[in-house]
C-alpha cells in the first residue's frame, strides 16, 4: 500500500474532535487504503479492535446495511461504553438517505466518525443542510509528484515522463507497467467513474425537479473527451454546446451544464474560476477545467502530438490544490496570468511553460508578471534549467524541483 503520509495527517490531526471527517476525491485516488492505514495507526497508538467499526459498502458482506436504519442499528450496537468507538463508512452516498443514519451517530457520546465519498454530490444535498458547521472535509487526490518518484524509485526525468503517460494514480504508479495494462485498468476506472458512479450520482437527485437526469452516456464521453482536449483553454458551457452542434448534435445549453456538472461532482474535472487581479475578484465566465489524472486524458483522447505545456500546467495546478491553495486564472486587462494561488490571504502568481530558452518564449511569459503592480510573490515554473535565476523579482523555477518540493 501506499502510504499517503499528508492526508495521514490531516486526518490525525482532527482525531477525537467532534466533527465528522469526509474524505472524498475520485474513485480509487486511495480513500479506502488511506482508512486501513489510519486504522491501523490508531492500533498503534493502543486502539482496540472492539472500538473500530468499520465498513465498506462496495464489499458485498455488508449489503444488509445499505438501509440506513439497518446501518444505525448495527453500529449503535457494537459502540463501546465509556470508550471513543472509531467509525468507518466507506463509500456511504451507496446508503440511500445515509445522512439520517450519519447525523444520529455524530450525537452519540465517544464516536468518531469518518466518511468517504466518490461523488461531490454528497455534500450538496441533504448531508450539508443536516450537518451544516459539523463536519470538515478532506479532498482527496492521486499521487503527487513527489509521492510518484517515492512509489516507483524512478529518477526525476523518468517519472515525470511515467507520471505525464500513465498518470497517478495509486495502482498504475505500484503496478509493473506496460502499455496494454495500464490502459486496461484505465478503461475500468473510466468505465466505473462515468456509468458506476454517476449512477450513484442520479438516485440522490431523484427528489430534485430542478436536475435532469444524465442518460445519455456517449453524450457524456464526448463531452469528458472535448473537455480533455482543451485542458489549459478557457472553456464554457456554451462553447461546449457549440462544439457539439457542429459535430452534429443536437444539445441545450441547460443539458450541458448538467453533464459538466456530473464530470466535475464525479471529480473527474475540476474547474479554475477567472480571477480579475487588479479588482482582486472572480469572475463569473471563461473558466478553465483541469482533469484529475493524466493517465486518464490520454487514454480517452486519440492519440496525436503531445501537448506538453498543456499536461505541465494541469500538474502544475493540482500540485497547488495539493498544499491547500485555492487556484484561479488570473486575467490582468488584456494580459493572463496561468494562476493565482491564495492561501491565507496572500497571492502566489505562476507562470507555466515547458521551455524558456527561446527570446519569444521568454518575454511572452514573462509579461503579464511584469504588468502586475503589487508585491506578492512572482514565479516562472519550465522544465529547462538554462533560463533559472531571479529577474527583477520574478522567479524562474525548474519545474520538477519545484514538484519534489527542492525549490
Amino acid at each position: 500500500m501506499v502510504e499517503r503520509k499528508e492526508y495521514l495527517q490531516q486526518l490525525l490531526s482532527w482525531k477525537d474532535e467532534q466533527v465528522i471527517k469526509v474524505v472524498t476525491g475520485i474513485r480509487r485516488c486511495g480513500k479506502s487504503t488511506l482508512l486501513q492505514q489510519y486504522q491501523n495507526l490508531l492500533r498503534q497508538q493502543g486502539v482496540s479492535d472492539a472500538q473500530i467499526i468499520a465498513i465498506n459498502f462496495e464489499d458485498l458482506a455488508y449489503e444488509s446495511l445499505l438501509d440506513y436504519a439497518a446501518l444505525y442499528r448495527f453500529i449503535k450496537e457494537r459502540l463501546q461504553p465509556d470508550r471513543m468507538t472509531y467509525i468507518f463508512l466507506d463509500e456511504i452516498q451507496k446508503v440511500p438517505s445515509f445522512e439520517k443514519a450519519v447525523d444520529s451517530l455524530y450525537v452519540q457520546p465517544n464516536t468518531d466518525l469518518y466518511i468517504t465519498g466518490s461523488n461531490a454530490y454528497l455534500l450538496s444535498g441533504d448531508l450539508a443542510t443536516f450537518l451544516t458547521g459539523r463536519y470538515v472535509e478532506i479532498s482527496m487526490l492521486p499521487l503527487s509528484f513527489r509521492e510518484f518518484v517515492e512509489v516507483t524509485g524512478l529518477s526525476a526525468e523518468q517519472a515525470f515522463v511515467e507520471y505525464g503517460k500513465s498518470g497517478s494514480l495509486p495502482y498504475v504508479a505500484a503496478m509493473d507497467r506496460t502499455d496494454e495494462k495500464v490502459d486496461a485498468y484505465l478503461e475500468g476506472i473510466y468505465n466505473t467513474v462515468i456509468v458506476k458512479d454517476i449512477e450513484d450520482r442520479q438516485s440522490r437527485k431523484e427528489t430534485d425537479p430542478k436536475k435532469r437526469k444524465v442518460t445519455d452516456i456517449v453524450l457524456l464521453k464526448t463531452i469528458a473527451r472535448y473537455l480533455a482536449s482543451v485542458i489549459g483553454s478557457p472553456v464554457s458551457i456554451k462553447s461546449v454546446a457549440d462544439y457539439l452542434i457542429s459535430s452534429g448534435r443536437k444539445v441545450s445549453t441547460n443539458t450541458v451544464s448538467d453533464y459538466m456538472e456530473a464530470l466535475i461532482e464525479s471529480y473527474v474535472f475540476y474547474p479554475a474560476e477567472r480571477f480579475d487581479i487588479v479588482g482582486k475578484q472572480l469572475l463569473k465566465s471563461n473558466r478553465k477545467m483541469y482533469m484529475v489524472d493524466l493517465g486518464l486524458r490520454n487514454h480517452i483522447l486519440p492519440r496525436k502530438r503531445y501537448d506538453l505545456g498543456f499536461s505541465i500546467e494541469n500538474m502544475v495546478y493540482f500540485e497547488l490544490l495539493r498544499r491547500g491553495y485555492r487556484v484561479a486564472v488570473g486575467k490582468n486587462g488584456t494580459a493572463e496570468v496561468d494562476f493565482v494561488a491564495q492561501k491565507q490571504g496572500i497571492l502566489t502568481y505562476y507562470q507555466v511553460t515547458a521551455d524558456m530558452t527561446a527570446e519569444e518564449t521568454f518575454e511572452r511569459e514573462m509579461r503579464p508578471l511584469r504588468s502586475i503592480r503589487d508585491n506578492y510573490e512572482k514565479i516562472v515554473l519550465t522544465l529547462d534549467r538554462f533560463t533559472l535565476g531571479n529577474y527583477d523579482g520574478i522567479k524562474v523555477l525548474n519545474v520538477l524541483d519545484w514538484l519534489l518540493g527542492q525549490a
